[in-house]
């Protein structure tokens, strides 16, 4: 009984989040650690980063981070259903809202709808960034790094993949 429960609760979290799922699954990643985290405690802070972090290595899209969670709940039938209710409610939305879009594609106020949801957009995946940030530094060196890496992305032109290098390097000394 209890996988069947821990099943209904990972559908109701995913099918709510679905919702609010502007910018994609990353805008909506500092939900799916609360719900993850701290209400149903199905992992630690370092866990859902790990996760996160899998997600992100892998190829494809970043909604896989929820189906590695459904997993880590509830094996299979868990990232299925995870899945599944993350991206069922989407779909429809986004088909819906689409054919609408398509429809009101002249109107004025359509380009205010969309002019207000970018800075919601960047609000939610910049608050992800601060989070996954803050679950998985632990130490000065740690920060500086988050830090640094940052700060060469916004303001240089310097490959913010040879700053992943480094602080990968940090890890594998056990520096970080």
């Amino acid at each position: 009984m209890k996988g069947s429960s821990q099943l209904g609760a990972l559908a109701v979290s995913f099918l709510t989040i679905s919702l609010l799922a502007f910018g994609g699954a990353n805008a909506v990643i500092p939900e799916m650690h609360r719900q993850a985290v701290e209400v149903a405690h199905w992992m630690t802070d370092r866990e859902f980063v790990s996760l996160y972090a899998l997600a992100q290595a892998a190829p494809g899209p970043n909604v896989m981070v929820v189906t590695l969670i459904g997993w880590h709940v509830a094996g299979l039938a868990g990232a299925l259903v995870a899945t599944m209710a993350m991206m069922g409610p989407s779909v429809l939305l986004t088909f819906f809202a689409y054919r609408l879009w398509s429809f009101f594609r002249h109107r004025p106020w359509l380009n205010a709808i969309q002019n207000g949801l970018t800075p919601v957009t960047v609000g939610l995946v910049s608050s992800s960034a601060f989070l996954l940030a803050q679950a998985s530094d632990h130490g000065t060196l740690a920060y500086g790094v988050t830090a640094a890496t940052a700060a060469l992305t916004y303001w240089t032109e310097i490959n913010p993949l040879w700053v992943f290098g480094v602080a990968a390097c940090l890890g594998g000394f056990g520096l970080l």
